[in-house]
């Protein structure tokens, strides 16, 4: 058993080629499956799917426990956003067929993606580019989740009593005009629900949409932690903080 565990040790979070290769592989296994449930959302439930969602089900299960079986704290462990988030894509996984109008909860999968401190080590390590643009990658993947996280919330709640919301393409176009102010009105949410959910996406998502792709737009910083007051984010070539003044050592290549 001590052996079994040091294995899955080194897999989740050792240094080795072999403990690496495995994290690649299940950021990889990650970004499939996600694409899938994107997917997947569009169309039908038929059997082919159901069984491509309980074999990816059986792989995120043994992926928890293993976590679960290497975390010191197990409560905390449990009790974690992330975790919780897991647990939530698993379940609707194992009741696929009795919940096919809440699938869109598995999209949520992907805000594990760059959220292990193991996995970013690795990236870090290996990708000057990666090191760049971490903050733009991961401000674009919480913004492609949020998206399609409206979208799916819209559908399922208005595609069986709202005349214009008919396709998934529907739901992503109202979203998008709503999130982006443009409001064309082409497309309206009917009843009371309706207005409601779409007050809670004007109110709380504007908000959100435009803070993320602000920081995604915006010029680009580095991090670099000033000594004396703690900013992190300055300009490639700054040579003092605008902060306070003191002079920083920023890394650079040359370039």
């Amino acid at each position: 058993m001590n052996d079994l565990k040091a294995i899955v040790k080194e897999l989740y979070i050792g240094r080795s080629q072999r403990g690496r290769a495995f994290r690649y592989a299940m950021l990889a296994f990650d970004i499939v499956t996600v694409v899938f449930f994107l997917v997947t959302s569009m169309v039908p439930e038929t059997l082919p799917i159901l069984a491509v969602e309980y074999t990816i089900a059986v792989v995120l299960i043994v992926d928890f426990a293993a976590r679960m079986w290497l975390a010191p704290r197990k409560f905390r462990f449990l009790v974690e956003p992330l975790n919780i988030t897991d647990m939530i894509v698993i379940g609707t996984l194992l009741a696929a067929p009795f919940i096919e109008s809440w699938a869109f909860l598995r999209v949520l999968r992907a805000l594990r993606l760059l959220r292990s401190y193991h996995l970013l080590r690795d990236l870090r390590g290996h990708s000057s580019w990666f090191r760049d643009n971490e903050l733009i990658l991961s401000s674009s993947l919480n913004l492609i989740v949020f998206i399609f996280f409206c979208t799916a919330l819209v559908y399922v709640l208005e595609v069986n009593t709202d005349s214009q919301i008919n396709t998934y393409v529907d739901a992503l176009y109202f979203t998008v005009a709503t999130l982006t102010t443009t409001g064309f009105g082409d497309i309206t949410l009917e009843g009371t629900n309706g207005r409601l959910l779409a007050v809670v996406i004007m109110v709380v998502g504007v908000g959100l949409f435009l803070r993320l792709v602000q920081t995604i737009f915006r010029a680009h910083k580095v991090q670099y932690s000033c000594p004396d007051c703690g900013l992190n984010r300055h300009d490639p070539d700054a040579i003092h903080c605008k902060h306070c003044g003191r002079t920083v050592h920023i890394e650079t290549e040359g370039e």
